[in-house]
C-alpha cells in the first residue's frame, strides 16, 4: 500500500491522508461517505490513530483506495471516502472481520456524535465542466 500525508495546515497537521488503487480495483467501486466529528483537541491523537488504522482497512477483501480530509471551517470535523468492490466488502466482509475489532479500539472513542456512513454507487457525472483558457 502507498499513502501519501499532506501536510498543509500551519501547524504542519496531516489534513490528508489518501491511498491510491491498486491492480485489484473494479471499474465501478462503492464510494463509502462518512462524516467523522471528533471530540475537541483531540484531532492530532486522532489522526495518528488514523494512520494506524488506515493498514487495516487497506488489508481487506474488495478494498481500493481511501482518502481522509480536515474540514477546513471546522477543524474537528473530517470528511472519510472509501472505495470498495461491492457494498458487502465494507458492510460483511470489514465490519464482521478481526481488523475491525482493532480499527474500532483505535477510532471510535473519538467520534461526537458517532458517525453516519453512507454508500455511493456508480458516478453520475465526471469531469463536466471543462476548462477553457
Amino acid at each position: 500500500m502507498r499513502q501519501w500525508l499532506t501536510r498543509c495546515d500551519h501547524h504542519n497537521r496531516i489534513v490528508n491522508i489518501k491511498t491510491h488503487p491498486s491492480s485489484r480495483a473494479v471499474e465501478n467501486p462503492i464510494l463509502e461517505v462518512a462524516i467523522l466529528n471528533v471530540r475537541d483537541g483531540t484531532g492530532e491523537a486522532f489522526e495518528s490513530a488514523f494512520r494506524e488504522a488506515s493498514s487495516i482497512i487497506a488489508s481487506m477483501p474488495g478494498y481500493q483506495s481511501h482518502e481522509l480530509r480536515r474540514c477546513i471551517e471546522a477543524p474537528n470535523r473530517y470528511l472519510l471516502l472509501v472505495h470498495w468492490d461491492r457494498l458487502e466488502d465494507h458492510t460483511v466482509g470489514f465490519r464482521q472481520s478481526a481488523g475491525y475489532q482493532r480499527w474500532r479500539e483505535l477510532l471510535h472513542h473519538f467520534y461526537d456524535p458517532f458517525p453516519t456512513v453512507e454508500h455511493y454507487g456508480v458516478s453520475l457525472l465526471t469531469n463536466v465542466a471543462a476548462r477553457t483558457n
